[in-house]
Formats: C-alpha cells, sequence, structure tokens
C-alpha cells in the first residue's frame, strides 16, 4: 500500500504537493475553528479575575455563590449565604462575576 503511494506520489509531481495540501488546509482550519475562540475567552477570563473588587459577587467552579471580601495576589475570601461563612478560594476557582449582571 505504501509503496503504491510512494510510486504515484513521485510519478505525479504537483499530485504530491496537492496531496500535502489537504492536512495543512485542516489544521489552518482547526486554529482558526477552535483554537483562536478559545484564546479569546482565556483572555476575557483572566481579565475578569483581575478587576474583581471587594463587593462583587461571584460564582465559583463549584457552584458556590457569595461576596467578595477581601482580595490577595492569588486568592479571595468570600462570605457565603445563609450563615455568613468566610471561605477562601484561589482566583483561578472564580467562574463568573455576577454583579453586573445583576445591575442590568
Amino acid at each position: 500500500m505504501f509503496a503504491i503511494w510512494l510510486q504515484s506520489a513521485l510519478s505525479g509531481g504537483l499530485g504530491s504537493l496537492g496531496s500535502l495540501a489537504l492536512p495543512i488546509l485542516f489544521f489552518v482550519v482547526l486554529y482558526f475553528l477552535m483554537i483562536v475562540p478559545n484564546q479569546r475567552k482565556q483572555k476575557k477570563w483572566q481579565e475578569m479575575l483581575g478587576q474583581i473588587k471587594s463587593g462583587d459577587r461571584v460564582t465559583t467552579n463549584g457552584g458556590i455563590r457569595g461576596t467578595v471580601l477581601t482580595v490577595k495576589d492569588d486568592s479571595v475570601i468570600l462570605r457565603v449565604q445563609p450563615d455568613g461563612l468566610k471561605l477562601e478560594f484561589v482566583k483561578s476557582a472564580i467562574a463568573a462575576v455576577t454583579t453586573e449582571e445583576s445591575a442590568a
């Protein structure tokens, strides 16, 4: 099978370049459909984490909702209802800031 493909590629000349163009085209399409949107989403999430301030309402990846009390370098302290518990989370555990959504 490989010998037949190799023989046709060598005798084909431009045909071998055509067979190489399809995988290259596939990776270009893959890059623009999957990788670029994911990079944009990651950048937007990093900006959101950088703008967290005291008083913001946030939701963690685990589904816990609370109000930010203090923001440290790599962590935040949340007050969680109904008992007003204070919990400390790393910033990367914050999934969304919900303050803007409730104001709109």
